[in-house]
């Protein structure tokens, strides 16, 4: 009997990992097709993304499995393009692929317009064309939504089910095309300032580079990454995925049709908690997680009911304000000087109104400047629970400047 790891019988996964390491060697797509023909015929995409992550996790680097991602589709591209996959409409799977075709007409117009400049020298003349290319642009900025919708609504679900590896890829690429779209967001910023020749040659190699990095990302996702999410995701939670699809928001150009959809019908059932767990509608902590987690914030929080009454604050490492567990069931009005009652009641009695949802001031202090901000807390209806207080020295944060992106521990 053939003993099988992740569904996958024994002596595939030898082949496959034997094509994919063979590419990586160096040897040509055509040779490794006419070599492997009839192990290519009947290949899946789940099993091209269990394969490429268990190399990984042989020792594999990931960035030489996306460098070499491309050589792979070559190989697989004509059996993968066999693959029928039949969503509903509203479906993310859906969504997403209908945005990839949306996407890949603006590139494919994008590099229309720029193969049209290249035969003009007058800038004068172009008024219009430089008006698309602004609108291409906005249509790219507005695509982060996509990207963030895969990132944060469809990937922790293939995580969740061993599938780590091919999101961990498919992220890497989206932060290239990332870069693209900034390159062309700049060009279209600098345009006045740029030398028309050279705008030209730079929109051209930016038209051209996105255009092949999209092709050849999207080609990877709805045919790998795509089939497999359909193979191991349940119906629940492509019902949570889909209603967090809708919280990150939809870009310019994604089809209303799609978004207003019914949403996909499953069976309601009742999540099981652990005992000892609070549950909330974004995950379950147990109180001694939940406490620790309030209290490791740089921040003050002071919370007092729909009475007035103070029910709770945290015990932030260093207090701006001293609280005591005595002031446990007080009247806020109390904890104020008698000069300032008026003002917090005026803020109390604009929250339960309903007029307001925020108030804040800003004091130097000691050579310190502190941030105080009030919200009202209201449930999902809109009613009113009561008000928090968000105390914060901000004195280091307003001296901030530029950017740190690498970790400036000393150890």
């Amino acid at each position: 009997m053939v003993r099988r790891t992740s569904g996958i019988p024994e002596d595939k996964k030898r082949m496959l990992k034997e094509i994919i390491r063979q590419l990586h060697a160096g040897v040509s797509p055509e040779e490794v097709k006419e070599k492997f023909g009839r192990m290519l015929e009947n290949v899946s995409s789940t099993e091209i993304a269990k394969i490429e992550q268990e190399l990984i996790k042989e020792g594999t680097p990931r960035e030489e499995i996306q460098r070499l991602c491309d050589v792979h589709m070559e190989v697989f591209r004509e059996q993968l393009g066999k693959q029928k996959l039949e969503i509903p409409t509203g479906h993310p799977i859906n969504i997403l692929m209908e945005e990839h075709r949306i996407m890949l007409q603006i590139a494919k117009k994008l590099t229309t317009i720029a193969n049209k400049l290249q035969k003009i020298s007058d800038k004068t003349y172009v008024g219009k064309e430089i008006h698309d290319i602004e609108h291409i642009s906005e249509d790219f900025r507005d695509s982060e939504k996509h990207y963030l919708r895969e990132e944060n609504a469809l990937f922790p679900y293939l995580e969740k089910h061993g599938i780590t590896e091919p999101p961990a890829i498919m992220w890497m690429e989206h932060n290239q095309i990332r870069e693209k779209k900034k390159q062309l967001r700049k060009l279209v910023e600098d345009y006045n300032s740029t030398n028309f020749q050279d705008f030209k040659e730079q929109l051209a190699e930016t038209a051209e580079a996105l255009s092949n990095l999209l092709s050849n990302h999207f080609f990877k996702e709805n045919n790998i990454l795509f089939p497999t999410a359909l193979r191991v995701v349940t119906e629940e939670e492509w019902k949570e995925s889909r209603g967090e699809f809708d919280e990150i928001g939809y870009c310019c150009f994604t089809p209303q049709l799609l978004t207003t959809a019914p949403e996909i019908e499953v069976k309601e059932e009742v999540a099981t908690v652990a005992e000892g767990l609070l549950q909330f509608e974004t995950g379950s902590l147990s109180k001694e997680e939940l406490e620790a987690l309030l209290d490791s914030l740089p921040i003050d929080i002071t919370f007092v009911d729909k009475n007035d009454s103070v029910k709770y604050f945290n015990k932030a490492e260093k207090r701006v304000f001293v609280r005591t567990k005595s002031v446990i069931g007080r009247k806020v009005q109390l904890c104020h000087p008698q000069k300032s009652i008026h003002i917090v009641n005026r803020i109390l009695d604009a929250f339960k109104a309903g007029r307001k949802d925020a108030a804040e001031f800003w004091i130097n202090m000691n050579n310190h400047l502190i941030h105080i901000r009030y919200f009202a807390v209201r449930d999902k209806n809109g009613k009113y629970l009561g008000t928090m207080e968000v105390t914060q020295d901000i004195t280091d944060i307003k001296k901030i400047e530029g950017e740190q992106k690498l970790l400036d521990w000393k150890e």
